[in-house]
């Protein structure tokens, strides 16, 4: 049997998030024989929220073979062009048709092809979109004569969502994989018909924070209402999470799938206001 080895890291937030992935993926790669690497970078750009170009670059060049994005991905106008240029970006499929980018990419992988859908939910978030199931289902019509391999990130508040996904295409893709929350869930699991599963990744950012950013900020919009500007957290230690999956290549199926969570005291970042504002 052959099978393929994929690293699977949730939200990357801010530089902090940047550097900890940029430094440990290729360490990961090499400790895990990890073939295929895909992250969520929507968060990615120093403020949290968004992704430029640079960044993307940066990405690919430490290892990652596909971002995926959500709700933030528009939030920088100059990574429009990108998403319309690039396969190796994209954003939730189930945006109109009219936003840049497209919802799913098809890559080659030691012989394989493997495809990756990005979905967004629908409970609690604000945007009106498509219903995602219907998305999906709709490009597996397609999907399903290019690749043996297909894995979703849908990027869902709801966890009851994220497995109602996951069990409905059971067995018709290789895996599921939920971001958005920033918290790692303790749900992994190969689904009846041989889908990988896990609620939420985690993320890639400050262990003391809350997903992501600085408490105190928080913290007091929470008390008052008052609208505040958000900051990524910069101190103290970071910790980067996501999933490992081994996948065969002749049925799509998954094999195995693990939790992985690192955490580096070394990383701290006191972030330049001139970097800030990028």
């Amino acid at each position: 049997m052959q099978s393929l080895r994929f690293l699977f890291l949730g939200d990357v937030i801010g530089k902090p998030g940047r550097e900890l992935a940029q430094k440990w993926i290729p360490k990961l790669k090499k400790e895990h024989k990890i073939d295929g690497v895909i992250l969520n970078g929507e968060n990615s750009s120093n403020r949290g929220k968004g992704i430029t170009p640079g960044i993307v670059k940066a990405f690919k060049e430490c290892g990652v073979n596909v971002v995926t994005s959500g709700n933030h991905i528009f939030y920088k106008k100059d990574i429009y062009s990108t998403l319309n240029e690039r396969d190796d970006i994209i954003r939730p499929a189930n945006y109109p048709s009219d936003c840049p980018g497209k919802g799913f990419t098809i890559f080659e992988l030691n012989g394989s092809k493997v495809a990756i859908i990005n979905v967004q939910g629908l409970i609690f978030m604000q945007q009106h979109l498509d219903n995602p199931i219907k998305t999906v289902e709709s490009l597996l019509t397609f999907l399903k004569s290019k690749a043996k391999i297909i894995f979703i990130d849908f990027h869902a508040e709801a966890t009851s969502e994220k497995k109602l996904l996951a069990t409905f295409f059971d067995g018709q893709v290789s895996g599921v994989f939920g971001t958005h929350t920033h918290v790692q869930t303790a749900d992994e699991r190969i689904l009846p018909g041989g889908t990988a599963f896990i609620s939420d990744l985690g993320s890639c950012g400050a262990v003391n924070s809350v997903i992501g950013d600085k408490y105190d900020i928080i913290l007091r919009q929470f008390m008052t209402q008052m609208p505040a500007k958000f900051e990524v957290e910069t101190t103290g230690p970071m910790e980067i999470r996501g999933v490992i999956v081994e996948v065969d290549t002749k049925s799509g199926k998954a094999i195995k799938i693990e939790r992985i969570s690192v955490t580096d005291d070394e990383i701290q970042y006191q972030l330049q206001d001139e970097g800030n504002k990028k």
